[in-house]
Formats: structure tokens, sequence, C-alpha cells
């Protein structure tokens, strides 16, 4: 079974405003891919969401061991303890961004994930490229409408 590292970030100028998300995929022996895009207005969860998403859509092969580093307690403590289960089981009702946690659930469950919290801006050389990337993303022209996005 192939083995992939992903690290994710995502980051909103203003929350809700721009944002973007970067994504770096690593895959043993030497394989790197990075990805980045952006919406005109976001939030950072979205984007911190919409990362992991990315990162596990781009896998080539099924299924693979993943590692997704995060710096968002909201991505890793949603999955790691269990409660976007319990939100899928009652259809997100009152949660926020259930569109991309129902994107986040279909690719998940073909590959067998374990996610890693690191601190942001903490010197993790792969975490910081994700946060330039992310950056990049936010401050790009032209950014299209988040259309899962609502006030």
């Amino acid at each position: 079974m192939a083995r992939v590292i992903i690290y994710t970030d995502g980051s909103a100028l203003g929350n809700p405003g721009p944002g973007g998300y970067g994504v770096v995929l690593l895959a043993p022996p030497n394989h790197r891919k990075e990805l980045s895009g952006g919406f005109r207005l976001t939030t950072n969860n979205r984007m911190e969401l919409m990362a992991v998403c990315v990162g596990l859509e781009a896998l080539k092969v099924e299924p693979c061991d993943v590692t997704v580093y995060s710096d968002s307690q909201y991505v890793v403590n949603a999955v790691e303890k269990g409660w976007v289960f319990g939100w899928e089981r009652k259809w997100f009702k009152d949660k926020k961004n259930p569109d991309l946690w129902r994107r986040f659930l279909a690719v998940y469950r073909r590959h067998r994930v374990n996610f890693v919290w690191v601190k942001g801006h903490a010197d993790i050389p792969e975490n910081e490229r994700c946060d330039r990337l992310a950056v990049a993303a936010a401050n790009g022209a032209d950014l299209p409408e988040d259309a899962g996005y609502s006030p």
C-alpha cells in the first residue's frame, strides 16, 4: 500500500475575507507535489478543511496509508475525536461547512488516514511552505467565489 505524507494549511485575510489553502504531498522515495488555491470570500476554517480535501483528492493510488499534518485543531479534533461522524449521523444539522465535511468524508473513506496536529508557525518547513502557498493564493487576483460559503 502506498504511503503518503500530506501537509496542509489554510488562511483567510480577515475572517471572513479572501482566503487560500496550501498543500504539500510527499511520497517516497522522492515524489513531491504542491497545490494551492484561493477564494474571494471564505473563512479560515473552510480553507483548513479545503486543504485536506484537495490533498486527499490528489492521491492517484487507492487506498493509501496517509498521514496528514495540520495546524488546524478544528480539522484534527473533528476527525481524531470522532466528532465529524456524529455530525454526519445528524446530517450536519447546525454545523458549519457541511459541504466540505461531506466532500472530506467521501475521500477520507477511500484511504487509511491518520491526523497529526502541528503547531503553526513553529519552523516546521513543510507547514511553513503550506502557509506561504495559502497566503499567496488568498492574495491572488480574480479569485473565484467559494460557492459553499454562507455568512
